[in-house]
């Protein structure tokens, strides 16, 4: 399955969201994929009717995962150390969270159209 959530970084707090994003644990990563998602993307825009600067540099984040079962990603890793760890280093930095909770597994975006 591919699902969609949507996240956003602190305007002062990107830089250090991108060097974080460098650094990803190890231990981090081979849980994600133990949870079986095979790819987790990430891109960071501002809003279209933003200035070109403010689009370039914006904080809205779109992620967009393929896994086996979202809801079941979620249960695996909200608890897990290295992912508690890590999301209390996200929250310094986001004004909107990635949503662990069993409400999150239906909070990404909806798919308007697939191609066939």
């Amino acid at each position: 399955m591919t699902v969609a959530p949507h996240t956003e970084v602190r305007a002062d707090r990107v830089a250090a969201y991108e060097a974080a994003h460098r650094e990803v644990p190890a231990e981090l990563t081979d849980a994600i994929r133990a949870a079986e998602a095979t790819s987790w993307t990430i891109w960071r825009w501002g809003s279209p009717r933003a200035s070109e600067a403010e689009r370039g540099g914006g904080t809205d984040l779109f992620h967009v995962l393929d896994c086996a079962d979202y809801g079941r990603l979620l249960a695996e890793l909200e608890k897990l150390p290295v992912n508690v760890a890590w999301q209390a280093r996200m929250v310094e930095l986001l004004d909107v969270v990635h949503d662990y909770s069993e409400a999150g597994s239906a909070a990404g975006l909806p798919v308007v159209r697939e191609l066939p």
